[in-house]
């Protein structure tokens, strides 16, 4: 299994949005991004009631679209979903800079062959700076891979950036 929904920026960009609520953690991840899970804390603290939720992705905050447009003017910003069980499953990415979407909302749905441009979370990477380099994809040499659940990033144990990511 591998469950993710966070937003991935540079670290002076999330802190932006982070510096907003005690509800946020903000990961290292490598290639100078850094990674905020959607906790469940963070959800409830950033959700706006009645605002719209944001098209294509199941927890992404009513509203947070708002937050994630004022986060890119300092930088760009990616709200990315992935869902996998037993190899099959889907990725939703969705890119923000200079206060405007620049890519997606793009969904890879479940058989779906993935597209020569890459999956929807690499391009997402590839957008905010991140090379693939000798890896097999921006998801890998970022170190996505790291952990299998979202809430797996909140522990205090698995926030440092393991040494081969540092570059």
């Amino acid at each position: 299994m591998y469950c993710l929904q966070a937003v991935i920026a540079t670290e002076s960009v999330l802190r932006k949005l982070a510096d907003s609520t005690t509800e946020a953690c903000v990961v290292p991840l490598g290639q100078h991004l850094w990674l905020l899970p959607m906790s469940d804390g963070l959800f409830d603290a950033v959700a706006i009631a009645e605002a719209p939720e944001l098209n294509g992705f199941w927890k992404a905050p009513a509203g947070f679209d708002r937050l994630l447009t004022a986060c890119s003017e300092t930088g760009p910003v990616a709200y990315v979903e992935a869902d996998y069980f037993g190899g099959a499953g889907t990725q939703t990415a969705q890119v923000w800079d200079a206060g405007k979407v620049v890519l997606g909302p793009l969904r890879l749905a479940e058989g779906e062959p993935s597209p020569t441009t890459g999956t929807p979370i690499s391009q997402a990477l590839r957008r905010l700076g991140a090379a693939r380099g000798s890896h097999v994809d921006e998801f890998s040499a970022v170190g996505l891979g790291r952990h299998r659940d979202t809430d797996d990033w909140l522990s205090p144990m698995n926030r440092s950036m393991p040494d081969e990511l540092t570059t």
